[in-house]
């Protein structure tokens, strides 16, 4: 059924379309709006890191993290970084990272720091 497109008295424009289309048209518009509140949401959550705002781990990472995965680990799959590369960048070798990640062993506060460049994260939330 095509839509009806009629004026009114007053000269306004009214359209009459069948229910399930008006139905369909209203799903759709309140995924956009859903869809557009989450950009809202990722956006001002990447502002906030972009300024320094450190006080909240990504989503990501807490979702890993409940999953059983240490912070290290979680960090580095949310950068899509393997041991090795985080250990390069770091400038130690990939075991000892992989000690520190597993919770084995501890860094010291400048190896944590290089870990945190490595992985372009804030300091404080490896110390």
């Amino acid at each position: 059924m095509k839509p009806q497109i009629f004026k009114t008295p007053t000269g306004d424009e009214m359209v009459i379309i069948p229910l399930a289309d008006y139905k369909a048209l209203l799903d759709r518009a309140a995924e956009a709006a859903e869809d557009a509140a989450d950009v809202a949401i990722y956006d001002e959550r990447k502002a906030r890191l972009a300024a320094g705002d450190a006080d909240k781990l990504p989503l990501e990472v807490s979702a890993a993290m409940l999953k059983g995965e240490s912070l290290l680990k979680a960090l580095r799959g949310w950068r899509e970084m393997t041991q090795t590369q985080v250990a390069d960048q770091a400038g130690i070798r990939q075991g000892y990272y992989s000690e520190i990640e597993n919770g084995t062993r501890r860094g010291s506060a400048e190896v944590l720091a290089a870990i945190a460049r490595a992985l372009d994260v804030h300091e404080k939330w490896l110390a």
